[in-house]
């Protein structure tokens, strides 16, 4: 089957593979802008376009007590200001149909949650807002069962879309990343990425809080582009172990060099 067409905001014509890059959400305006700024300069140096992602807030936090963001309408200025100024096109995920109107205003891409990729609702209005959707598709998903929800985002008039693979729910507190399922997925016809990161979550494996095997993300970061996927999600910190979300899954933003690097090698190798 024919894969669709994708192309977000100002990525060159013609690319066909996409770097996801970001902290995992605002910590604060400060933090968003310097990341952003250090995450173009490394991405530069590398020769690789990418779209910058933050999330405005965490809203499936496991405690009450963690910290979840900036809220959606000041989130999604900061971030389009950060893309304006580093000169590329952003992402951050939407949990309504009410965050899908205030999003779409600033965000290029919009991304749907693993727990909420079967919410008709929301499936339709990302649809409907104009604006290109990355569905992320639910641990709970064989990689075919997003078949229906490929036919919501077409019903709903969206023609620019992709999904992201995240790893499948493995016993208790574990996920697993199955190459196979990169196969399957793009055999619908849509573009698939790889989310290195949350695809090493122990969920909810803390405790309180979710754990994970970040240093196992960009291994499976290079199995998933030997496997031939279309784009690459990975979540950077300058600090991971003060980071105030998902900090056990997030690379070092010291490595991301190394880590694309390792990544464009094999992209490079399969042509």
């Amino acid at each position: 089957m024919a894969k669709s067409v994708f192309r977000i905001g100002n990525l060159p014509p013609g690319n066909s593979f996409v770097y996801i890059l970001g902290p995992c959400v605002i910590e604060s305006e400060r933090f968003l802008n310097r990341m952003a700024s250090e995450i173009r300069r490394i991405c530069d140096g590398e020769g690789v376009p990418f779209i910058f992602k933050a999330s405005y807030d965490k809203a499936n936090r496991t405690s009450l007590k963690s910290f979840r963001g900036t809220g959606v309408e000041d989130g999604c200025k900061l971030l389009a200001e950060a893309g304006a100024r580093i000169g590329t096109p952003v992402t951050t995920d939407v949990h309504t149909e009410a965050e899908v109107e205030i999003a779409a205003k600033y965000i290029d891409l919009l991304q749907i949650p693993a727990f909420l990729c079967r919410q008709t609702d929301l499936i339709l209005a990302c649809a409907a807002s104009g604006r290109a959707v990355n569905v992320k598709k639910g641990q709970f998903l064989a990689p075919w069962d997003i078949r229906p929800i490929i036919e919501k985002l077409r019903a709903g008039g969206c023609k620019q879309f992709c999904f992201t693979e995240r790893g499948t729910t493995f016993g208790y507190n574990n996920l697993v990343a199955d190459m196979r399922s990169l196969y399957w997925m793009r055999e619908q016809g849509v573009p698939v990425i790889f989310d290195a990161t949350h695809s090493v979550q122990r969920p909810g494996g803390a405790g309180d809080t979710t754990s994970g095997d970040g240093k196992l993300a960009p291994v499976l970061a290079r199995a998933a582009v030997a496997a031939g996927c279309d784009g690459i999600f990975i979540e950077t910190h300058s600090n991971p172990a003060k980071a105030l979300s998902d900090g056990p899954n997030q690379i070092p933003l010291k490595h991301l060099a190394k880590t694309l690097r390792q990544l464009e090698a094999i992209r490079n190798a399969l042509v």
